[in-house]
């Protein structure tokens, strides 16, 4: 008879010593390198639980019915401007045409922290014009939480012109290899924003920073905050996957080099003519390969620009049927955006939930689900969304905005 009692008195010590572990756990993860090494970790383990009961590895084709609201996109020499824009003056410059090869400064490399290419790769273009910085300095404001999956280019642009001394950025969309290696041959490092492919983890976003090229290799050398200084990555294979980002690049200079900067762009110094342009490289690719996805985003996300929504829902859909990474909407938000402004708020619900499931610190994709709540009637689902986004990411000017303009509080 005593065996039973003594089973029962130590059930309670058990459960006092599980407390206690898990009391003296919790406190260990305060400590900032604890959680430094224990937050991917977690992450994963739970972005691979909800992989499971989510499953899937494309993002979800439109909604059914989607099809009769399609337009055609018309050719892209129709295309008029956002704005009236003059080309920007510059004083001349004479320009290095671009020779067999050329190459820069290495700048010290920097092992990305997680989620952090975005940082990391712009650390190490401004320590290329003396900038004293890391990636951590560049983080703590543009993603201040470490689970965010995504840095902005336009927010890279932000940081530079407001936080480095001074430095200046720009970006454009629609490049060209040639156009990287006249960047090059002319003393400037270029940050290209491409997809990439990881083994046991698939598709991804990823910047890079380009700091040479060699015609005989038909390579780049590049900075690749995931893998290692100096990595060579050949011409073919970086545009194939450069195109996933509609050829986005981004320049740091410092002021002196603006007239310089203006040259290199050539007709692109002008956004809107850039728009133009990579509007027309993405419809001429929607007709040389109708099945390439890539092609068909990329035209939705220049249609966009000029307020074209119903053929930039239409470049969408066809895109999502033809299949695209689910963490697409990491990274770009165009459907988002051409839903809303066509009215199809339940299609941006449902697209925002399929990305929220997989990966709930989406911002973006809490802020655009918030209007589309909105604009269907549900307010307090609005105010949710918004203020989660203010709570993944408590710099967001959008998310503040969002709630002030409904007239409810952070």
């Amino acid at each position: 008879m005593s065996a039973p009692r003594w089973h029962a008195m130590r059930w309670p010590w058990f459960v006092l010593g599980f407390l206690g572990v898990l009391a003296l756990s919790l406190a260990a993860y305060q400590i900032p390198p604890v959680q430094q090494r224990l937050d991917w970790r977690i992450d994963i383990a739970l972005a691979r639980v909800r992989a499971a009961l989510y499953p899937g590895d494309v993002l979800p084709t439109p909604a059914h019915g989607a099809e009769e609201r399609r337009a055609t996109p018309t050719a892209a020499s129709t295309a008029t401007p956002l704005h009236a824009t003059a080309l920007p003056t510059a004083e001349p410059v004479q320009l290095i045409a671009p020779g067999p090869s050329a190459s820069l400064p290495s700048p010290a490399w920097e092992k990305q922290d997680w989620n952090n290419c975005g940082p990391a790769t712009l650390a190490m273009a401004l320590r290329m014009f003396g900038w004293q910085g890391d990636q951590y300095s560049i983080a703590e404001t543009l993603k201040p939480n470490r689970r965010d999956k995504n840095v902005r280019w336009d927010e890279m642009v932000y940081y530079v012109q407001s936080n480095a001394g001074g430095l200046r950025a720009t970006f454009r969309v629609g490049g060209d290899i040639q156009l990287l290696k006249r960047i090059i041959a002319n003393g400037l490092p270029v940050i290209v924003e491409k997809g990439t492919d990881i083994p046991d983890f698939g598709w991804a976003g990823h910047y890079l920073l380009l700091t040479a090229y060699d015609d005989a290799r038909q390579t780049f050398t590049a900075q690749d905050s995931f893998v290692a200084a100096d990595q060579a990555v050949t011409y073919t294979v970086l545009d194939a996957y450069w195109q996933n980002f509609n050829r986005l690049f981004i320049l740091v200079f410092p002021p002196e080099d603006h007239a310089k900067v203006q040259a290199l762009l050539g007709p692109d110094a002008d956004e809107d003519e850039n728009r133009r342009r990579a509007l027309a490289t993405a419809q001429l690719e929607t007709q040389t390969d109708a099945r390439n996805p890539y092609a068909w985003w990329n035209l939705g996300s220049n249609l966009n620009v000029f307020d074209r929504y119903e053929e930039a829902a239409a470049a969408f859909d066809q895109a999502r049927t033809l299949g695209l990474p689910w963490r697409m909407i990491w990274y770009q938000f165009g459907p988002y955006r051409a839903y809303y402004n066509v009215g199809r708020y339940q299609e941006v619900i449902d697209l925002a939930d399929a990305a929220l499931r997989r990966t709930p610190q989406l911002e973006e994709s809490l802020i655009w689900r918030g209007w589309a709540r909105f604009s269907l009637g549900d307010r307090l689902g609005a105010v949710t969304d918004f203020r989660e986004a203010l709570a993944q990411n408590p710099h967001s000017t959008e998310a503040r905005a969002a709630l002030e303009s409904i007239g409810a509080t952070p």
